[in-house]
């Protein structure tokens, strides 16, 4: 290194350390300063192979640019949101970015994916930060971007040939005024969300895997049962016990979970998390880990603490896997996706009826403009596209979502559930405070649904006996 280099960074970061003294941070001292940026090894120059994702990011990007010919589109992936002070929330790319790049956990906050419009359709570029050279001060004085605070940052050339795109600097990446942008140009962000409406073959498999290692989370958490109920704030327990399994095995939670137990089970999104565990109250979990690739599962069981259902706890229990099975049954290729909803709330018409909890009959309950009095107890829509999102293609237009016919290859929930709120006064006192919510993963195929997450028991009976399985 040349002395007018060496005066150039030291320059450069005794400004950064003049700027630091805060009564946390130090100075650097000129030991330091004179030698941090030699003796290192150089970095490895071979090239990874395209990862699995790689051939199908590319065509998800090929159907992006053919429906903007001549447009420039820039898809960012994001940028760290702070949690607190000097701590940031963990970085998770925007879910187009990491869709149509493939590059899954591994993205880099504040990168960028670009088109560029040619003659033929688009040249995409990857824009991201690339490694510090060691000779900066950036390496080792940023605590938020500098490998000595973070580990070793993606090199360009690598992640060209793990993506199979091309990349450069951020620094190169010029905004343009008339830049199409994900999430403040409407058609760009409709599009790139009903792209994910139909699952390829590796999405497929993703969800399958994400599946898998919640099945394995809801199995620990049965196991651990006992330690929540001697914990005052049980749901916890449930919530740090299947945290590990989703850190261990995936990326992380695709959402936050819901542990909710006794009168809890009744409010919806209850991710307090902070109440007791009983025996004989039933504690509904609604879970899903993320894979390493993003995609998320999202499964709901609603267990009886003590490990026995109640009769009432039963009877309302039976009635949502009912609502749950005519939704199966329903889902057919080329029926309306509003068709699942409708079989479920069929059934929790028609039950709800008969327990003389409605004012008026189930048919009534049913119509379309004066009915719904049936909706007290299940406020919320029985079906929701899944995928890199808990909440998949939520940008979709209403005609090819809600209203949208059922294809080969799109992944949804089947999710009823009754929830007697615990001041209820239009039901029994002995339903008061039970929430029950049954949720499955589904794959539609030509030949009809496939439950991805069949093998987490979901019967009364069957999850009697898991839980008498795992606890021994």
């Amino acid at each position: 290194m040349s002395s007018a280099e060496r005066d150039t960074i030291t320059t450069d970061t005794e400004a950064t350390a003049e700027a630091a003294k805060t009564n946390r941070k130090q100075p650097f001292p000129r030991g330091f300063l004179d030698t941090i940026s030699t003796g290192w090894a150089e970095h490895p120059a071979s090239l990874p192979a395209p990862r699995a994702q790689a051939s199908f990011a590319a065509a998800r990007r090929a159907r992006v640019s053919a429906a903007f010919p001549g447009e420039r589109l820039v898809i960012p992936a994001g940028s760290l949101k702070q949690r607190s002070n000097d701590t940031d929330y963990p970085f998770r790319a925007h879910s187009a970015f990491a869709h149509l790049t493939g590059w899954e956990a591994d993205s880099q906050p504040d990168s960028v994916l670009v088109f560029e419009p040619n003659t033929g359709g688009h040249d995409v570029t990857l824009y991201f930060r690339e490694r510090a050279d060691r000779t900066t001060a950036e390496f080792y004085s940023d605590a938020t971007i500098g490998e000595f605070w973070i580990g070793p940052r993606p090199a360009l050339g690598g992640v060209a040939a793990d993506l199979g795109v091309a990349t450069a600097h951020l620094h190169e990446f010029v905004a343009g005024d008339a830049d199409l942008v994900v999430d403040e140009h409407e058609e760009l962000t409709r599009v790139v969300s009903e792209l994910r409406l139909v699952k390829d073959e590796f999405e497929i498999a993703e969800m399958r895997r994400a599946v898998e290692i919640t099945a394995n989370g809801f199995d620990d958490i049965i196991r651990d049962l006992p330690r929540a109920i001697a914990h005052p704030r049980g749901e916890r327990i449930v919530e740090g016990v299947f945290h590990q399994r989703a850190r261990s095995d995936g990326n992380w939670e695709g959402y936050d979970t819901i542990a909710a137990s006794g009168p809890h089970a009744c409010y919806l999104h209850w991710t307090r998390n902070d109440g007791a565990v009983l025996p004989g109250d039933l504690i509904l979990i609604d879970a899903g880990a993320e894979a390493d690739s993003l995609y998320t599962a999202d499964i709901t069981r609603t267990l009886p603490v003590s490990g026995t259902f109640s009769e009432v706890q039963r009877r309302i229990y039976d009635t949502v896997v009912e609502a749950a099975d005519a939704a199966f049954a329903a889902a057919r290729v080329g029926v309306p996706f509003r068709t699942i909803h409708e079989a479920a709330m069929d059934v929790i018409a028609r039950r709800t009826a008969e327990w003389g909890l409605l004012p008026v009959t189930a048919q009534e309950a049913l119509d379309a403009d004066k009915g719904g009095q049936h909706r007290r107890y299940m406020v919320h829509g029985t079906s929701h596209h899944l995928g890199i999102d808990v909440h998949d293609c939520a940008q979709a237009r209403r005609e090819m979502y809600y209203d949208g016919i059922l294809e080969p290859g799109m992944v949804f929930t089947i999710e009823p559930g009754l929830y007697f709120q615990i001041d209820d006064l239009t039901v029994p006192e002995e339903y008061r405070g039970i929430g029950v919510r049954i949720e499955d993963d589904i794959l539609m195929t030509a030949d009809g649904p496939v439950n991805l997450s069949a093998d987490i028991p979901r019967t009364s009976t069957e999850v009697e006996a898991w839980m008498a399985r795992i606890q021994g």
